[in-house]
Formats: structure tokens, C-alpha cells, sequence
């Protein structure tokens, strides 16, 4: 069976081949420099027994610097938060593990529950009416809402604070592309937005004023008076939040957001060296029906007994591709259901004490660091549980250095922006130890002298 699936194969290349008029499939690579092709044989090694190959893979893996053997202060978007060790376990259910979107709501109650517990925890923590069924991450969820603003008001700029995590302006710009909806930065002089200056960009055009809070650089932006300034053009106020962090700030929506996203990966979702992460959305129930995504409701069957459906299908794989409100907006229910059993299991004392720690660590390790000689704060805003430092010396460098004794120290600004060259980011969660801050601080000390 397997050299007749091999001859179709071939016979089917030949075939495709044929139709558009190549001999072979060097002809297709013909524009592929010469210089960008390999001349050789592969060099790959002899093939291993089972257990030799588990060796080597291990052997591999444990070149990585991960956080569980190195004490970890890199944030930027992805956080060392602690994951309770039930989730896992949870998770690696069958009925999860390997279900994918619930069509038949008869046989997938028990996804659908937990999407509606999931839609709810992120509903009341955000402040907001309703929270859809998750996104793929952070980015997507704010690219998405910028698409919907500009959908809602039919204004076709966005003004987007250069205080919201770059990665996610990169994905809002490609996103916005299409559809021609302008966007325009307001500057963050001092860590945070300058609101007189963004008073300025915000006009009659502007669909959405965007912030994040706390913002790329840890900082705590002024979401009541950036919601008023929006709303005074008639524009819409969106705030990209981490859910971690509101056990202890008050929900933007309280404060006067339309819509509220951001990055879900710190309740209970692995960093795993960068994905698959939980993109949350949630947004006033006026807008509802422009929310992008999937929203799965309570109901009663016909015998009365409560029972869940997807009350809201508005992406084009459920109806006309001309009628959705977006085209890409997968969900990431599994990592969904992470966050579900984390805030389950934490409760509401639980993510307070969270936030609690985290921000009292991070205003501690930020004294300490400080204190080294020729280290500072680069701005002077209050922060949460990361922050900006100015570092005498190369950043990379003090990282590479530090590496190598098992403190990740942070993520250097250079990459995002040059004229923060000199300026490492710094994330402290509940996990970072007293002994730990104060390991960073004497490398540290050492690295720049």
C-alpha cells in the first residue's frame, strides 16, 4: 500500500507539473539564487535507538535557559507567574485535550461551560458587559479591536499610544492595512501618554484612542481622563490590560473603556518560549454585535434544564464571509480553560495576593537595582510590577553576562526602540525571591562596574 501511495504521489507531481508548464521541480526553484541553496547532502546523523534519541533530545533541551532552573525578570508580554499544579493535570483530559470547536452544542457541553465560566471571570475582572470566547493572543485581540472601532464609528483612524506593547502595533498596522484605517502615535515622553499632546491627534477622524495600562514600560496610565478625551471626539477607548494585574487595579471598564484586551498567558498559561498564548476581548454590550469572534451563552433546553450554545458566531467559518466582523479570530479554548481553572483556583483573595506580591517585589528589586552604582530608573512614573532601568553598560551585554549565572535579567529596549538603548526591562512576579532580587542586584553590581 505504501509504494502504490508513493507512485500516485509521483504520478500527481508529474501531473501538477505538467499543468503549469514545468518539467521538473528544478524548474520551479530556478529563481532561487544559486548561493541560497544547498549543494550538499543534509547532514544528518545515523538513525538512534528509542532511548539514545530521548538522551540526545534531553541533552538538548537542557541547553535552553528556562525559568525553571534560572530566576526569571523577563516580561515585555509573557510573564513567570505560578501555575498550580491542578491545571495540568485538568487539562490533559481527553475530552480537552483533544476537542476542537464546539458545532454540535448536544455533545460538547462541557466545552461550552467552560468557555461561558471563562467569558464570565474575564467579564467581571475586566470591568466589561460581555467577554467573548478568547483569541489567539494579545496582539490579534487589539488588532481586532481596532478593526472593530473603526467598523462601530466608521472613521478610519486610530490613535495608538507608543506606550502599548510594540510587537502589538506591529500586528494593529498589518491588520489595518487592508481596510486603509490610519494609524497615528501619541508619544510617551515620560513613560507614560502624553494626553495633551494625544488631545491633538484625536478628532472627528478617530475611531479609537488606544492605551495599555500598566504600558509596555510598567508604568500606570490615567485610563479615566485618556476615556474622556476619547469620548469628548466620539471616539472609543481601548485598553489593553493584563488580567493578572486586576485582582488589585481597577477594571478599565470602571474606569471608562469600550473595549478591554490584552495578553491572558499569566493566568496559568506555560510562557512556552512564546506560545500558544490567550488573547482576551471583552467590550460594552451596545457592541456586541460587532465583537469579533465567538460568544457561547446559557439557555434552557426543552425540558427546561439549563444547557449552553454559541449565542454569537460572527466569524466566516459560521456565516458569510462578507457578514463577518473578522476573517481571523481562532480561539485558543484550551488556554482558555487554563485561565479558568487558575482563577478557579486562586479565587479573588488569591489574585489579589498575586498582584500584592508581584508589585511589592518589583517596587523592592527597583530600589535595589537602583542603588547600584551608575544604574537609575529611566522614568519616573509609578509602575506596577515592571519597569525600565538606564544602564551604564550595554544591556545585551549585562544580559549575556548575567546568563550565564542563572539570572535572566530582563529584556533590553534597544530592539524596540534605539533611543532606549540603554534601557532594560525589568519584570518581577510573585515567584521572585528575596534571595533572588537580591542575587540580581550584586551581579548586577559586578556586570557594570
Amino acid at each position: 500500500m505504501t509504494s502504490r501511495y508513493i507512485a500516485n504521489t509521483a504520478a500527481e507531481q508529474r501531473q501538477m507539473l505538467a499543468v503549469i508548464g514545468a518539467s521538473g521541480i528544478e524548474e520551479l526553484l530556478v529563481r532561487i539564487p544559486a548561493k541560497a541553496r544547498l549543494s550538499r547532502p543534509l547532514s544528518l546523523a545515523p538513525a538512534l535507538a528509542e532511548t539514545d534519541l530521548i538522551r540526545h533530545m534531553k541533552a538538548l533541551a537542557e541547553r535552553n535557559a528556562d525559568a525553571d532552573q534560572n530566576a526569571c525578570f523577563m516580561g515585555a508580554g509573557a510573564y513567570d507567574h505560578y501555575i498550580p499544579s491542578p491545571i495540568n493535570h485538568l487539562i490533559s483530559r481527553g475530552e480537552f485535550f483533544t476537542a476542537y470547536t464546539p458545532y454540535q452544542p448536544e455533545a460538547s457541553q462541557g466545552t461550552l461551560r467552560t468557555i461561558y465560566e471563562y467569558q464570565t471571570m474575564i467579564a467581571e475582572l475586566t470591568g466589561m458587559d460581555v467577554a467573548n470566547a478568547s483569541i489567539y493572543d494579545g496582539a490579534s485581540s487589539l488588532a481586532e479591536a481596532a478593526l472593530m472601532a473603526h467598523a462601530v464609528t466608521e472613521r478610519n483612524e486610530v490613535v495608538l499610544s507608543r506606550g502599548v506593547n510594540p510587537l502589538y502595533r506591529r500586528v494593529a498596522v498589518t491588520y489595518c492595512e487592508g481596510p486603509g484605517v490610519r494609524l497615528r502615535d501619541a508619544a510617551v515622553p515620560d513613560g507614560v501618554t502624553d494626553l495633551a499632546a494625544a488631545k491633538k491627534l484625536v478628532s472627528s477622524k478617530t475611531a479609537a484612542l488606544v492605551v495599555q495600562s500598566p504600558n509596555f514600560y510598567g508604568c500606570l496610565e490615567d485610563i479615566a481622563a485618556a476615556a474622556e478625551l476619547a469620548h469628548a471626539a466620539g471616539a472609543l477607548l481601548v485598553v489593553v490590560a493584563d488580567p493578572v494585574n486586576l485582582g488589585v487595579l481597577e477594571a478599565p471598564g470602571r474606569l471608562g473603556a469600550d473595549l478591554v484586551v490584552g495578553e491572558g498567558q499569566g493566568l496559568g498559561v506555560p510562557m512556552s518560549f512564546g506560545g500558544p498564548n490567550l488573547g482576551v476581548f471583552g467590550a460594552k454590550k451596545d457592541l456586541v454585535r460587532r465583537m469579533p469572534g465567538r460568544l457561547v451563552g446559557a439557555t434552557v433546553d426543552r425540558d427546561g434544564r439549563r444547557g449552553f450554545v454559541l449565542t454569537l458566531q460572527t466569524r466566516e467559518q459560521h456565516i458569510r464571509r462578507g457578514k463577518a466582523t473578522s476573517n481571523i479570530c481562532t480561539n485558543v479554548a484550551l488556554c482558555a480553560l487554563m485561565a479558568t481553572i487558575y482563577l478557579a483556583i486562586l479565587g479573588r483573595r488569591g489574585l489579589v495576593r498575586v498582584g500584592e506580591l508581584s508589585t511589592a517585589k518589583a517596587h523592592y528589586a527597583a530600589e535595589r537595582l537602583a542603588q547600584v552604582p551608575g544604574v537609575s530608573l529611566r522614568f519616573g512614573a509609578p509602575f506596577f510590577k515592571e519597569f525600565a532601568l538606564k544602564l551604564p553598560k550595554s544591556p545585551e551585554r549585562v544580559v549575556a553576562k548575567l546568563a550565564k549565572q542563572g539570572i535572566l535579567a530582563g529584556v533590553p529596549l534597544k530592539t524596540f526602540d534605539r533611543a532606549l538603548g540603554d534601557c532594560l526591562l525589568v519584570a518581577v512576579t510573585e515567584k521572585r525571591t528575596k534571595v533572588e532580587i537580591d542575587a540580581f542586584a550584586d551581579a548586577l553590581g559586578k556586570a557594570v562596574a
